[in-house]
């Protein structure tokens, strides 16, 4: 965090990256003395409604973030940046997103938590485009025009007002990550799942939290001690915070982790918190060995859709093998109840060192109906994509050998730019089990 006494001193002089939140209401006039060197500017949290029409001189710019500040309208000076790859205006006031604000270059674009009620046609120029989150909004169809954009990768439209489901989104090469529970479209099958999503109760009185495990954009875990009836055990308490996230509904998330079920790979849901003094909901899950740690990290603003592994990650290829088919039997278990993840990526999976896995985090969980099996078939290859890069992700870290070469391989099965030529995942279960016997 850098002070506006500190820009206006010189002090900042050949930064690179810039974050002031002081409760600006005007764009600070010194932030163009850094504009020789300037990359990526975070203006988040202020009272900012406009920002300067001059902004293009920035011409270094590479990110922008402005969520939190009271913007109505996307600023068409935007579209002038000539480096601008990421914008941030997430939990703003948006209601209009002009064509001439959206730049060329543009890679990542979050425009969360806002009053959107159309996009303009001129996003299907945007073809380097790999990052959409549009959560929270009221958008009730996405332009066609959108076809175009055959670099997506990523794209969250929950908690919408979508009327039909864009099956074109579908033959779009490279969308791997997709959330979109909480439209209209789905409401009734939404409805369905939170109504028969029911697991044991568990009295709030009856937990002891003891320290945070982890925080999440859905909600925070807790490590707990459990009094219940049977006797007393260690668990995990995830408490939701009940907002709208980048990713979707807590509800979604919920109902999503209590249908998927049991299987090994998924970390077992044993109760629903209830009586809570906030009256915040919250599930009780099993504690996992702190043996068990995140296979990589979530993407950076260089890597954009794709994970960040530790520099030093490699895998056996027993490991690697292992993993994989941990996953892909978990993904094929959840396609088989009607549950798309969403979010397939090696930072929502935990791994034990030796090849042990569990899938994690619902948070962008769709669900499909057993009566539409070409829609699910289809949802089924878009998340072999993700798998595909998961895949790649690994073989990239393994031992060159003969499970290596059939790990690549069977990656670029899955990354085909055809998606109606993917296999399925119970195909790729017994393609990996083969690969294991052949070893």
């Amino acid at each position: 965090m850098h002070t506006l006494e500190q820009l206006r001193a010189g002090a900042l002089a050949g930064a690179r990256h810039l974050k002031l939140a002081c409760g600006l209401r005007d764009f600070p006039r010194e932030i163009f003395e850094l504009a020789d060197t300037l990359e990526i500017l975070d203006l988040a949290g202020n009272e900012l409604t406009t920002l300067p029409d001059d902004l293009s001189r920035l011409t270094r710019l590479r990110v922008l973030f402005c969520s939190g500040n009271p913007f109505e309208v996307l600023p068409e000076v935007l579209g002038r940046c000539p480096a601008l790859q990421m914008i941030g205006f997430k939990s703003c006031r948006l209601h209009t997103v002009p064509d001439a604000a959206l730049p060329p270059t543009l890679r990542w674009l979050i425009l969360t938590d806002n009053r959107i009620e159309t996009l303009p046609a001129g996003i299907g120029r945007c073809t380097g485009l790999r990052k959409l989150a549009l959560a929270g909004n009221r958008l009730t169809a996405l332009p066609p025009e959108m076809a175009a954009c055959t670099s997506l990768e990523l794209l969250r439209i929950a908690a919408n007002r979508i009327a039909a489901f864009p099956d074109w989104l579908l033959d779009l090469p490279r969308l791997a990550w997709l959330a979109y529970a909480g439209n209209p479209f789905c409401a009734t099958l939404d409805a369905a799942w939170q109504a028969e999503a029911h697991t044991r109760p568990v009295p709030w009185v009856a937990l002891a939290t003891d320290g945070v495990l982890g925080e999440g954009a859905s909600g925070v875990i807790h490590r707990a001690a459990w009094s219940a009836p049977e006797g007393a055990r260690a668990v995990a308490v995830k408490l939701f915070k009940g907002e709208v996230t980048s990713d979707g509904l807590p509800a979604s998330e919920r109902a999503a982790c209590v249908g998927a079920g049991s299987h090994p790979q998924l970390i077992p849901v044993l109760g629903e918190v209830t009586g809570h003094p906030a009256d915040t909901a919250g599930l009780v899950m099993a504690l996992i060995d702190p043996a068990f740690r995140s296979l990589a990290g979530p993407p950076s603003l260089d890597t954009c859709t794709r994970d960040v592994y530790p520099a030093d990650a490699r895998f056996t290829p027993a490991t690697a093998l292992a993993i994989a088919r941990g996953i892909a039997a978990a993904a094929a278990h959840l396609h088989q109840r009607g549950i798309v993840h969403g979010d397939l990526y090696a930072h929502n999976i935990l791994h034990d060192g030796e090849g042990r896995v569990f899938l994690g985090d619902f948070g962008a969980a769709s669900f499909v109906s057993p009566a539409d099996p070409a829609r699910a078939r289809r949802l089924e290859q878009m998340e072999v994509r993700a798998f595909g890069c998961l895949l790649e992700e690994l073989a990239e870290r393994t031992a060159p050998g003969v499970l290596c070469d059939g790990l690549a391989a069977l990656a670029a099965r899955c990354l085909g730019a055809v998606p109606a030529l993917r296999p399925g995942f119970d195909e790729i279960v017994r393609h990996l089990d083969g690969l294991a016997v052949a070893a």
